[in-house]
Parts: structure tokens; C-alpha cells; sequence
């Protein structure tokens, strides 16, 4: 691969990002990147980690070619290259850039002790939502509220009134860096979440105009009724595009699973932006964490389990974050109409 120029202002952010993940002396820290992707990111990431004393270097798979599913949730080039695998399962921190999420393989590397950090986003994105230690403590606070709540109940002036059962699953929270061992996080991000107990999802979630289907990165047009039973949507109704394209992107995998309830949680990022899909230049080239992170926001969605610890591993994926929402852990108030009631989780100044 060419060399790469290395921009200063890349170097310093990602160093610091490093400092925040309590890289040192002595670790090795592994850059994980697919095909010609970011190779700016990785150069940068290996000066940064150099800079700290740590020992790092650099594995590149074939994104294509291989026969390998690329670009669905847990499916990855990186299946099958065992002596990769088990390299990057001994390293402290690996940087990936190639998109572990929802696999068996980034569960390994987790349980084997290396912290891992995802970098998707341009870095525009990184520089206007890079995490403070104070999004880190809203964001471990939202954590330890679902870990003792047993019910959530979640409201909305559109007609979504849905409960989940809770505990059977852990919850995670990303605020964007990692300095545990076998911890996850994505940078930049902002948000906490859990699962619902098998089967213990019952209502109506009803999607409307401003919230957003990130799979299209795009918003709600008109209102869509999902009704939800015991953990599975089994209907949806809506008179416009929306309702037809949520229907038609499930049925298309031919995957029962695909419907069923996946994690729920909240935003907490009040430097993320919810109308960044509208405004953005560069969309196509962009990643998400803007409408999973915006402040306020209740993260929805259908799909896999296996982040949480739970056998469904569909590529089915929808995040649609929802504006507006109140939620209930048990008898605390947490959201009043996407404005946090908790006052120990609202940002400074708000």
C-alpha cells in the first residue's frame, strides 16, 4: 500500500482519542482495516499509538474476493482468516476500521481481553463529536439506570405506548472510547441500551414524520404503526412510502428474525445533530452516529442480538431513532417528550 501523507490535525485528535483509551508503553495495539478503506485513519492511528509508547501494526484484508457477505450487520472479510483472528485476539486495543459489529468474531476478540474501538465516520464527524468525560459520566448513569430497572414504558403524542420487559440481558453503553479490558465503543458516539427479555416486548411503536431510518439514512415521511407481540412486529400500517419500504427491506431477507425486537436505549450526545442527514454535503460518505447519539433521542430498533449476548444474529438490521418520546425505567421518569426529567443525565446548559 502507498505511503500516506499524514495530516497533524488527524495526528493530535487521534492521539489524544488514544489518551482517553489509556493506551501506554508497552501495549500493542492493532489497526484492523479492509481493502483500500481509510488508509489515512490507519497511518494515523499507528504514528498516535507509536507516540505513546505502544507497539502497533497493521492487518488489511480483501474487502471482495473471497466470498466473503460484505455490507450486512456481522458478516465480514475477515471470516475465516483464523491466524488474523487469533493475532488480533492478542493484542490491548484494536482499531477497527473494517466493521466487526453483530459477529461471532468480534465476540472472541472481546472475550480474549483486547478493548476495541470502531472508527467509521469521516473526520469532520470525529473532530464535532468527540467525547468529553462528561458524556461519559451521562452515559454510564443511563447504564446503571437500566441495569436496575426491571420495566421500561416509552410514550409518544403520535400513539406509540410500548413496554419491555428487562434482566435478562447486560446493557452497554458508548460514549466513545474504550480503556477496559474486552470493552467495545464506536467514535464517535453518545448513547446506552439493552435488550428486552425474550418475548417481553408488547404494544404499539408508531414511527412518525422526523424520526429516522438510518439503513436509508433518511427521515419518516408519514406515520407508520408497528404493532409489537411478544418480542416480533406482526403488522405494520401506513398509508405512505414508508410503512411499504420497512415491509418490503424485512421481507427481503427471507429471515423470520428480521422481525423481531432488538435493542433499546436513548441518546445522550448533545454535540450530535438530528438534522445532520438533511444538512449534510457529504452523506454518502458518512456514517450514523449523528441520529443514534442526538440528544433526547429513544433508540429503536429490530434485528440481531448478538452485541447483547443473544442467539439472534440476522442481517437484518433497522435502527430508527424516534423524536419526541417519554420513558419510564420502573416509576423513574427518564424522558418527557425528548427532553431528559433525570436531571443528573441533561448536558451542561440544558
Amino acid at each position: 500500500m502507498p505511503r500516506q501523507r499524514v495530516d497533524v490535525e488527524m495526528l493530535d485528535l487521534f492521539k489524544t482519542e488514544l489518551e482517553l483509551c489509556k493506551v501506554r508503553k508497552g501495549e500493542v495495539v492493532v489497526v484492523l482495516s479492509g481493502g483500500e478503506d481509510q488508509p489515512e485513519y490507519a497511518q494515523a492511528f499507528m504514528l498516535a499509538a507509536q507516540s505513546l509508547g505502544a507497539t502497533t501494526f497493521h492487518i488489511n484484508v480483501p474487502k471482495y474476493g473471497q466470498g466473503k457477505v460484505a455490507g450486512l450487520q456481522g458478516r465480514h472479510a475477515l471470516t475465516g482468516i483464523q491466524l488474523a483472528i487469533d493475532t488480533l485476539k492478542r493484542a490491548d486495543m484494536v482499531i477497527d476500521l473494517l466493521g466487526l459489529l453483530f459477529s461471532k468474531e468480534q465476540a472472541e476478540i472481546q472475550e480474549a481481553g483486547a478493548r476495541i474501538l470502531r472508527v467509521m465516520e469521516p473526520f469532520h464527524i470525529l473532530k464535532k463529536m468527540f467525547p468529553t468525560e462528561d458524556l461519559r459520566r451521562r452515559t454510564e448513569l443511563s447504564r446503571k439506570l437500566l441495569q436496575s430497572a426491571s420495566k421500561m414504558r416509552i410514550t409518544s403524542p403520535g400513539g406509540t405506548d410500548v413496554t419491555y420487559g428487562l434482566k435478562q440481558y447486560p446493557v452497554i453503553s458508548e460514549y466513545g472510547y474504550t480503556d477496559e479490558p474486552g470493552r467495545w465503543d464506536h467514535f464517535p458516539s453518545g448513547f446506552a441500551f439493552t435488550q428486552a427479555t425474550d418475548g417481553d416486548v408488547n404494544g404499539t411503536v408508531v414511527l412518525m414524520p422526523g424520526d429516522i431510518l438510518c439503513a436509508f439514512k433518511r427521515y419518516i415521511q408519514s406515520p407508520v404503526t408497528l404493532t409489537v407481540k411478544d418480542g416480533f412486529i406482526v403488522d405494520i400500517q401506513g398509508e405512505g412510502t414508508d410503512a411499504l419500504l420497512i415491509k418490503n427491506y424485512i421481507d427481503s431477507f427471507g429471515d423470520p428474525r428480521g422481525w423481531a425486537i432488538a435493542h433499546i436505549g436513548w441518546g445522550s450526545n448533545e454535540r450530535a445533530q438530528w438534522h445532520h442527514i438533511a444538512a449534510s454535503q457529504q452523506l454518502s460518505e458518512e456514517h450514523i452516529m449523528n441520529a443514534l447519539s442526538f440528544y433526547g433521542n429513544v433508540l429503536f430498533s429490530t434485528g440481531p442480538n448478538v452485541e447483547l449476548g443473544g442467539t439472534n444474529d440476522t442481517p437484518c438490521h433497522l435502527d430508527i431513532p424516534l423524536r419526541g418520546c417519554s420513558l419510564w425505567l420502573d416509576d423513574i421518569h427518564i424522558l418527557d417528550k425528548g427532553e431528559f426529567a433525570y436531571k443528573e443525565l441533561r448536558a451542561p446548559g440544558r
